[in-house]
């Protein structure tokens, strides 16, 4: 019997396999490549929200130095609170470093926190010390005893720490103050914001703003505009507040003027603003504790300064914001 002539389009059993398998992966390589896409145009139109900022978690934060017990100078509270601020700091991916200086006969361990080598434009301050004495406790048996410091001290600190967890990478650049010695004034040896006035005597870095926030956790949450601070800053921070639904803490009218660690600032030329309760009952008493804090205030503010530098920021570094008419 003669051969069968040749057919070209005649292909042996395992040939089609192959081809069958080589299609299988060319139409799965095209399926990852397709999924790829959508997943790539999905995230540029459905970008990651912004980390918000928690109020309950500034309110662990300010449990946790309360916890320790009073921050007074000397003391081992005082260096566990140091070593606390750090901790966090570092879990939040922020550089610290301790910023060690005399003023008259006090030392000062100031601790300047960063997130990259550029010159902050923003400087976001709170002390981190509390009070050596119970001044204004009415028991005058108490007077001899230090303060609690919950809200006078631990409170801006929360939020400071809370505001380290989230501003975003891309944020205005921004550096964290956590302010030693601030509050001993009228007391023997010793006088109000010697912490702020060590740093400002010997700041390295050079912000166009700073902010300080101080006793800002009552639950009866009512800041007024200070009379010392910046009425620009003011201005943009308070109506910032406003447009999140926060008037009713940040009240636009002037009451105070007040000697806090914003001065040795604007004694420099920075403008700067002070944002503080002083309508506090409990201000240098032993019943500035934990439970007068609300995380609901410590909310407000945190909220207030995210959404702050998130709309002025690149104004105030470019030195071009609109004024107020």
């Amino acid at each position: 019997m003669p051969n069968a002539p040749h057919r070209p389009w005649r292909f042996s059993l395992e040939n089609m396999k192959n081809r069958r398998l080589i299609l299988a992966l060319i139409i799965f390589d095209l399926l990852i490549a397709l999924g790829a896409l959508g997943w790539f145009a999905w995230t540029q139109t459905h970008p990651e929200p912004a980390p918000r900022f928690n109020g309950e978690r500034a309110q662990r934060d300010v449990a946790a130095q309360v916890d320790l017990g009073p921050r007074v100078p000397n003391s081992e509270a005082h260096t566990k609170t140091i070593a606390y601020i750090q901790h966090e700091l570092a879990a939040a991916g922020w550089q610290s470093s301790i910023e060690q200086a005399q003023f008259g006969n006090q030392t000062a361990f100031n601790l300047l926190a960063t997130r990259n080598s550029k010159n902050p434009t923003l400087l976001l301050g709170a002390h981190y010390d509390s009070r050596l004495s119970a001044d204004n406790d009415p028991d005058p048996a108490n007077h001899a005893l230090p303060v609690p410091g919950a809200n006078d001290g631990a409170s801006g600190v929360a939020v400071l720490l809370e505001l380290a967890r989230t501003l975003p990478a891309e944020s205005t650049p921004t550096a964290l103050l956590f302010i030693d010695i601030e509050d001993n004034g009228r007391l023997p040896g010793w006088d109000w914001i010697l912490g702020s006035r060590a740093f400002a005597a010997e700041m390295t870095i050079q912000p166009k703003a700073v902010v300080i926030v101080d006793m800002i956790g009552d639950a009866d949450l009512n800041i007024y505009m200070e009379k010392n601070s910046d009425a620009e800053l003011t201005r943009q921070i308070w109506e910032t507040a406003k447009s999140l639904g926060y008037e009713s803490a940040f009240i636009p009218e002037e009451k105070y003027r007040v000697l806090d660690d914003h001065i040795p600032f604007i004694e420099k030329g920075i403008r700067s603003v002070d944002i503080i309760d002083l309508d506090y009952p409990y201000w240098h008493t032993l019943q500035d504790t934990t439970d007068k804090v609300s995380a609901a205030s410590l909310q407000k503010v945190g909220e207030t300064l995210l959404a702050w530098i998130r709309e002025y920021g690149l104004c105030i570094e470019q030195q071009n914001c609109k004024m107020s008419p």
